[in-house]
């Protein structure tokens, strides 16, 4: 394949004729340098773009594709960069697309419990909005506050509440694209059920902006349940906590809407950076506890039923917050787990591995045994009741950048090889990207790589679309 075209100032007129010149940064380094990386802490993954546009319309994206696939020049959509995985880092120049100023709620069908959106719009935003009439959409991601509902769909992503309500392409019944060679495309929209040709949607979601770039989005709404209580279980040590997470589900039968984990490096931490009083020096572990409903007293019930459950198989102690106050108290230490270990220790990599529910019990001790071979220190925390795992490897503070860069390729992939064997895989939300590309191999075979270079090579030819993400293109 022939090398990517450099913008020149052909290129560059021809941005500004499409999305306006004020919609162009170019030549300025202050102002393009934050579309250069996402939430990953190694600037290794950062590169910089040519040139950042923020088109307006569909019809705007169509164009900029159609002259960059004619003229061979690579192009990255991106929502927020929440990202983190490089999904959203334009690896090989070229243009980066934001979609900042796409940011409307076009619709909200409460007929139908669909939402039509674009895909700049704030997802915590969207929640907000749709709660005012009852509703409220499920799949969101922990990261609400500042993911575009593009990326998150351009993600698949998941969060807290995925045991009970799915993630995000549980959700989402159509969309409006731009393919990488230009034309705009619909598929699906407000029907329920639709085997009208393939399934596109549920392709096209979770793609990393490889396949296309989504311009509206139909999402499916659910009735907001009218009582949630959460809990708080402390634990003397982590593999007590993580062995109570399949007995809710079997012993009890209840599906709890999200349960949370954190080990004892990861609250301890948190709470110093919160510079919040602790309730539970202790504990060596703590489980966090959602439940949903339409009856209050049943929701009370199965909170003081897993309570008892969980006391009986060890658990020290368990407080439960029933109004928003407390539910806040107890959720901002989870929130804050990601950055807490940022500002005490920016070298590290932030994983999401992700094992049956039934295997989770057996991750804790290998995570233990790949922290004393490579001399690391694995914190972690995460969407427990899911089997979603934040196992972050961080670097000590004794040991040296350069032995640092080897030691973390070699715990990354004693890591995923371990989750393989459990039967899980290298992510369950974060995605593959460029950050994690190289361990493809480690979880799919080549003919499973090969299907879906195939699939990325008839919809995008010259390979323009976020190039550099998911495998490479020869």
């Amino acid at each position: 394949m022939k090398g990517y075209r450099v913008i020149d100032s052909a290129i560059l007129e021809e941005l500004k004729k499409i999305v306006g010149s004020e919609n162009v940064i170019y030549d300025d380094h202050e102002k393009i340098e934050p579309y250069s990386h996402d939430e990953v802490a190694d600037l290794d993954y950062a590169h910089m773009p040519e040139v950042v546009v923020k088109p307006r319309t569909a019809e705007e994206i169509s164009a900029i594709m159609k002259m960059a696939n004619e003229e061979m020049i690579p192009v990255t959509p991106r929502g927020a960069g929440s990202g983190l995985s490089g999904g959203a880092v334009p690896a090989k120049g070229g243009i980066l697309l934001s979609t900042e100023r796409m940011n409307k709620v076009l619709e909200i069908d409460k007929n139908n419990l669909i939402a039509v959106l674009e895909p700049g719009v704030i997802t915590n935003d969207f929640n907000n909005e749709v709660q005012k009439e009852g509703l409220f959409f499920a799949g969101y991601p922990m990261s609400l506050e500042m993911c575009f509902i593009g990326g998150n769909v351009a993600e698949n992503a998941g969060g807290g509440r995925a045991i009970k309500y799915g993630v995000t392409g549980r959700y989402i019944t159509g969309m409006e694209v731009v393919l990488p060679t230009g034309e705009i495309c619909t598929f699906g929209g407000k029907r329920v059920k639709d085997v009208t040709g393939y399934n596109m949607c549920q392709l096209l979601t979770g793609s990393e902006g490889t396949l296309c770039i989504f311009t509206k989005i139909f999402v499916k709404l659910l009735p907001l349940p009218k009582a949630k209580i959460d809990m708080m279980v402390l634990f003397e040590d982590a593999q007590s906590a993580i062995d109570a997470v399949p007995l809710i589900m079997t012993q009890m039968r209840i599906i709890p809407t999200g349960i949370e984990f954190m080990d004892k490096v990861s609250l301890d931490t948190t709470c110093d950076f919160l510079k919040d009083k602790k309730r539970h020096e202790d504990a060596g572990a703590v489980l966090i506890i959602e439940l949903d409903g339409n009856d209050a007293d049943q929701v009370r019930q199965e909170c003081l039923d897993i309570g008892d459950l969980c006391l009986d198989n060890g658990a020290l102690d368990a407080f439960v917050a029933e109004g928003p106050a407390d539910q806040e108290k107890i959720w901002k230490v989870r929130r804050h787990a990601a950055e807490a270990f940022k500002a005490i220790s920016p070298e590290q990599s932030l994983e999401d591995i992700v094992v049956p529910v039934s295997s989770i019990p057996k991750l804790i001790p290998i995570l233990e045994d790949i922290s004393n071979k490579h001399n690391v220190i694995i914190p972690c925390y995460g969407h427990a009741g899911d089997g979603n795992m934040h196992a972050t490897i961080v670097k000590k503070p004794e040991e040296s950048m350069e032995s640092w860069k080897k030691t973390l390729p070699a715990a990354l992939t004693d890591l995923y090889i371990a989750v393989r064997e459990l039967g899980g895989t290298i992510s369950g939300e974060h995605g593959i990207g460029h950050k994690r590309k190289q361990f493809l191999p480690l979880v799919l075979g080549e003919a499973e790589i090969e299907v879906m270079k195939k699939i990325k090579q008839a919809m995008d030819p010259n390979n323009i679309l976020n190039p550099g993400k998911i495998f490479d293109i020869d």
